[in-house]
């Protein structure tokens, strides 16, 4: 009965700060770029100010 309405909560959830990071790192298409993607999120490119 509440597998939908879960299936639902969870296609409108908005990804935390943590899950947009390593969706960000995870793009990277070499180390270079992974290299400077973690540069980017340790200045805090995803953290609220």
């Amino acid at each position: 009965m509440f597998g939908p309405i879960k299936k639902i909560a969870r296609a409108l959830r908005v990804p935390s700060a943590q899950e947009r990071e390593m969706a960000y790192l995870n793009g990277s298409h070499d180390r270079f770029d992974l290299e400077y993607r973690q540069r980017q999120v340790d200045q805090g490119i995803f953290r609220q100010r």
